[in-house]
Order: C-alpha cells, then sequence, then structure tokens
C-alpha cells in the first residue's frame, strides 16, 4: 500500500496544484500541509489536527479520506499509557498506596485513642469524687434567669461576600462565537455533545448562543472572541491550535494540549 504523504503528494501532483492554491482552499497551513505530505507528524500540532488536517487535505484532492484517516491510526497513534499499564500492577500500586495511608494513620489513631482515655479518666473521677459543700448564700433555684433576646431583638447574620457571590454567580453558561478572521472551531458542551463539529469560521461570523453548564473548545488559532453571558473575552493571539475551558461567573481558562476536545472522532 502507497505511503500516506505520497498518496497526497501524488494526488496533487497529478491534478496540478500548488501548495499555495491547496492553503487558500483549505484554510491549513502550507508548512502543516508539506508534513503531511513528508509524513512528519512531530511538526503538526498533534494527533487531533494530523486526522483533522488529514481528512480536509484528502477529500480537497477527491480521495478516501476515510481510509486515510484509519491508516494514519493504525500505523502512527500510539496507545495511551493507562492502556499499556497490566491490571496486575494498576492493582500492586493500590494496595501499597492502601498500606501506606494505613502506616501514616497510626499515630493519629494513637492520639486519639489516649485522648478519649483520659477523657474518660477525668469523668469517672469527677462522677464518683465527694460532692463539694455547698456554700451559703441565696438559693440559686431563685436567681431569675438571664432575659434572652426575643426574635424580633436577634440581629440578622450577615452573609459572606463569598457566599453571597456563590449564590449570585448564574447557573448556565450562554457562549457566543464571533470570528475576527477565518478559523477553525470544535465545541464540545458539558454533555459532551459536540455543537460545533470541526467548523472553519470566516472573519466576522457570529454563531447562535449556545446554553450549557460549561464547554470545552478548541480553536485552530487565536482568531476568534467568546462571549460569555453578555461579556466579551478575546482568545489569545496565537497561530496555533488553542484551546479553552468556558464556565458561567468566571473567564475562560486555557486548556492543556491533550485536554483540547477532538471532533474528528
Amino acid at each position: 500500500m502507497p505511503e500516506i504523504g505520497e498518496t497526497l503528494r501524488e494526488a496533487r501532483m497529478r491534478r496540478r496544484i500548488d501548495m499555495t492554491e491547496v492553503e487558500t482552499a483549505t484554510k491549513i497551513r502550507a508548512k502543516y500541509l508539506r508534513a503531511l505530505e513528508n509524513e512528519e507528524w512531530d511538526l503538526l500540532p498533534g494527533p487531533t489536527f494530523v486526522k483533522t488536517f488529514l481528512r480536509t487535505y484528502a477529500e480537497y484532492l477527491g480521495l478516501d479520506s476515510r481510509m486515510l484517516t484509519e491508516e494514519y491510526r493504525q500505523r502512527f497513534e500510539r496507545p495511551s499509557t493507562q492502556d499499556l499499564t497490566p491490571i496486575s500492577a494498576s492493582l500492586g500500586r493500590r494496595g501499597r498506596r492502601r498500606r501506606a495511608r494505613l502506616l501514616a494513620l497510626g499515630p493519629v489513631l494513637v492520639m486519639v485513642l489516649g485522648a478519649a482515655g483520659l477523657l474518660a479518666a477525668f469523668y469517672v473521677l469527677g462522677t464518683l469524687g465527694p460532692d463539694d459543700e455547698t456554700p451559703a448564700g441565696p438559693n440559686r433555684a431563685q436567681d431569675p434567669q438571664p432575659r434572652s433576646q426575643s426574635d424580633g431583638d436577634r440581629e440578622p447574620e450577615r452573609e459572606s461576600p463569598r457566599k453571597r457571590e456563590r449564590e449570585q454567580r448564574p447557573r448556565r453558561a450562554r457562549l457566543q462565537l464571533v470570528a475576527t478572521a477565518d478559523v477553525y472551531v470544535c465545541l464540545v458542551d458539558a454533555g459532551g455533545r459536540q455543537v460545533i463539529d470541526e467548523r472553519t469560521l470566516s472573519s466576522g461570523t457570529r454563531t447562535r448562543t449556545f446554553t450549557s453548564r460549561a464547554f470545552r473548545a478548541n480553536f485552530g488559532n487565536g482568531n476568534v472572541r467568546m462571549r460569555v453571558n453578555g461579556r466579551n473575552y478575546p482568545a489569545a493571539s496565537s497561530s496555533d491550535p488553542i484551546g479553552y475551558r468556558i464556565a458561567p461567573g468566571r473567564r475562560p481558562a486555557r486548556l492543556a494540549d491533550a485536554a483540547r476536545p477532538d471532533c474528528s472522532s
């Protein structure tokens, strides 16, 4: 079977298409297109964008994008470290961690038991010891009880600013994206649903307003502005892919590369 990069290059040369034409049509930078043709996967932003760029490039050249993407998965994607960890080793580590926690709690349990023993001894001494003589003076039973404040006189409890802020914080995020230039978008809501599935927004495009408890976004670059519950937050200036977590009542937070959502699967 021909190599992936060789298949892409031959199809482009057969159609006599220049690399700049492909870049303009697919919105994929030329250096990434050359990396696909040379199979230089380390020069690409990550497996998610490799599959996305590969699918887009293959469809533009009229090739079977699904076959090429599946071939890349089988030949070049590595299984995660968690998949390679034997079950027995994982169980062994859990047992060692449990024993370490029990050893760490040993001194604490000794102190708690000692304190309980002292309290019990004081209680027994106080109960069985001789009664003190009642001092002379007025009968304490006849002393008037201190007047408690009525419900109407009590000062209302004050709420802390942090508690009041939590109660006033909106429960759901209303999100609209505005493209300041051409930008690739993958947007996933709190339930894992892909509300924007690998769409390239042209400059000035405004999406409809989406509502969810939270969102995770994967942008091809920083050419986008996030409008969250009426407030505008521009993405960081970047020519490379960038991800955000968007939640109500706070600024969008940058995501690590491994945490960006993948709409290609």
